[in-house]
């Protein structure tokens, strides 16, 4: 079979010299399946004897949803990982079995958890690595509801005669293709149905090689229905190339503050970034490209250039409702979180200000400070960051005590004195405190005053979990999702070299320290802290839960052929049946003090408050409004209301 195939595989390489120059170089490091598995192999029996040691440290002690996990999956990883412990102690080099089997075995036991933060990452040379197929396969739903699957994008240079964008896909190596989603999901770690359908999708076509084992087989047989109708076959080998290296995110495994505050789905980001790499090779070469930062409102229909191209995209979006702002933010994988706080505030104040459409679609989340920190730009209302919990153990306590005081940026002081008293207690976790500083999370206030809709599915993970959470949480706006659920991933991951390294900086190092180094720059990472919801849900874990929208909107065809339409105008629909405030303002000095220049919209009274005290409240229409102010203070607070109630807040500095 193999050699049969060699041809094939040969020609099919050769596209790959024909793709947009910002990505021809990286992809032509690229490899046929076989051949890279040819480069597999070295993990030596003491390797995988150290690999299991160290996965039990982190369930036993560290893993904060085992608890969860057991009660909701009725698994038992720990016993599993006993099990392979014994099977290795009483085997040798000759008996050891396969690598492969090996991985195999550990990916199932981490997958088994449900959980997209807990993972066995491969060794070299599977970890930077990507596994392809020169298209991607997406769902819609016929107005009956029924599931179709389409080919939507191909890798520039890929040519076909019949195989071309927009052809429905009805088998997969013989299995009807609604069966083979099913098979792939079962790779996957997703929490809840919606998860691990969305992930199964995705695994059709893209697998990334450092969480997930490659392609049983070399090739996949596509059965297809042409443009023109006829049904009819094509067989597409597999294709390894290096992922696209993460711009500007975070390190994990360096041991900062922001190291400590990430909440990301590794799996997600792979994906993305090689869908990126795959089928916007235009939008690599921008992140090349010197960066300008435009004043100009958008014209209707036009994009907002942004400083960050890997992480927004902004634009003013013609519906059948009328024109509306929208964002799609791809990534909160960020090293600066005020950064980029501040080019969203940027992005949203140059597009239409009478509805927003945030899309957040495939985020596999990141930076933490990041997406709780955005919430404080649509809303008035003080932001309540979400409480985070370790599970309690010995070990935990110890790496909080040696982190009370903040010796490397990480501040663990307010969860150990809480883990020393569930000794006595009995309670299985910490008390709860927030990962984002509460000022970091109201310093800027509210800078958008229309509605908003934020649009989600099942990819939403960690990170974009906790922003959902806490947009629905703070009633900021209307939560559209083409899935039932977000991917309900609520923690704070950290990695095993961090654990690491936190029970050796500062020195000395602990010498209770159970960690070691792992071999072959293979990997494990862990949920660490679990995250709560607050207000109305306050107390309820995001795990495995996830986010509901409130509304719903199933994929048309024309959805995944053009650029979203129809799901684009449901967000319209939503917007225009929600109500729009203004509140703009501006200062000049006056002979006896200052001026403020205050134009409003559905607002009927204004608070002004200065440096945080109460000054002087006035009841508004429509319209400009001149107020004059005393000298003194730094910063003027107005808070705008609508019969009683909260509806808008500006702040200026004086």
């Amino acid at each position: 079979m193999a050699k049969e195939s060699k041809p094939a595989l040969s020609a099919n390489l050769k596209f790959l010299g024909r793709t947009h120059a910002a990505v021809r170089d990286h992809l032509s490091a690229s490899t046929e399946l076989p051949d890279f598995l040819a480069t597999a192999g070295g993990l030596s029996l003491e390797g995988r004897k150290r690999l299991i040691a160290q996965a039990l440290v982190l369930m036993e002690s560290n893993f904060v949803h085992l608890p969860l996990k057991r009660a909701m999956h009725g698994i038992d990883p720990i016993q599993r990982l006993k099990l392979v412990r014994h099977r290795l102690d009483r085997a040798t080099p000759a008996t050891m079995g396969p690598e492969f089997a090996f991985h195999r075995e550990m990916i199932d036991i981490f997958t088994s958890v449900r959980d997209l933060h807990t993972n066995y990452l491969l060794p070299d040379p599977f970890r930077g690595r990507v596994a392809f197929l020169p298209f991607d396969v997406e769902e819609y739903f016929d107005a009956d509801g029924t599931p179709r699957y389409v080919a939507s994008h191909f890798v520039q240079g890929f040519t076909h005669s019949h195989f071309k964008p927009g052809v429905e896909v009805l088998t997969w190596n013989g299995n009807p293709i609604e069966r083979a989603v099913e098979v792939t999901a079962d790779l996957h770690a997703g929490s809840n149905a919606d998860a691990r359908h969305a992930r199964g999708l995705d695994g059709l076509t893209i697998r990334s090689l450092t969480r997930a084992m490659p392609p049983d087989a070399m090739w996949v047989d596509v059965g297809y229905v042409d443009l023109n109708g006829t049904d009819r076959e094509t067989r597409q080998e597999w294709i390894v190339s290096p992922a696209l290296p993460i711009n500007n995110g975070v390190d994990p495994d360096i041991a900062n503050l922001n190291a400590s505050c990430l909440g990301l789905d590794i799996e997600a980001d792979a994906v993305q970034r090689a869908k990126l790499m795959l089928f916007a090779p235009k939008a690599v070469e921008e992140l090349a490209k010197p960066k300008q930062v435009t004043v100009k409102m958008a014209a209707q229909g036009a994009e907002v250039p942004t400083l960050m191209p890997s992480t927004f995209r902004a634009r003013s979006a013609t519906t059948t409702s009328g024109e509306f702002g929208i964002i799609r933010i791809f990534t909160f994988n960020v090293n600066d979180p005020g950064v980029f706080i501040d080019e969203f505030i940027r992005l949203v104040e140059l597009l239409p200000q009478n509805g927003l459409i945030v899309d957040v679609r495939g985020n596999g989340g990141g930076h933490i400070h990041a997406s709780e920190g955005l919430l404080q730009t649509m809303t008035p209302s003080e932001v309540t960051p979400e409480p985070t919990q370790f599970i309690s153990t010995p070990l935990n306590t110890d790496i909080c005590a040696r982190h009370n005081g903040n010796p490397v940026g990480i501040e663990l002081g307010p969860w150990e004195e809480s883990l020393r008293e569930s000794v006595e207690t009995g309670s299985v976790y910490s008390r709860g405190f927030s990962i984002t500083p509460h000022d970091f999370a109201n310093a800027r206030g509210q800078q958008y005053h229309g509605p908003v809709v934020l649009i989600t599915d099942a990819r939403c993970y960690s990170a974009t979990d906790i922003f959902a959470a806490g947009f629905q949480d703070h009633r900021i706006g209307h939560i559209l999702g083409v899935d039932g659920n977000t991917g309900a991933g609520g923690a704070n991951v950290w990695t095993h070299s961090l654990l690491k390294q936190l029970l050796e900086l500062p020195p000395p190092t602990d010498p209770e320290t159970p960690f070691e180094d792992l071999p072959n720059n293979s990997g494990l990472r862990v949920a660490i802290r679990r995250t709560l919801r607050v207000n109305e849900q306050a107390g309820t874990p995001l795990e495995d839960l996830g986010v509901k929208p409130g509304f719903r909107h199933a994929l048309t065809r024309e959805d995944l052929l053009s650029s979203n339409v129809d799901l684009i105008n449901r967000a319209g629909e939503i917007l225009t049946g929600m109500k729009t405030y203004g509140l703009t303002a501006s200062v000049a000095d006056t002979a006896e003090g200052q001026r403020v220049s205050v134009t409003t919209l559905g607002l009927d009274r204004l608070d002004f408050y200065i440096d945080g005290r109460p000054f002087s409240s006035h009841d508004v229409g429509e319209g400009t409004h001149a107020i004059d102010i005393s000298s003194g203070g730094a910063l003027l607070r107005l808070d705008g209301f609508d019969n009683g109630l909260l509806a808008a807040s500006r702040r200026i500095v004086l």
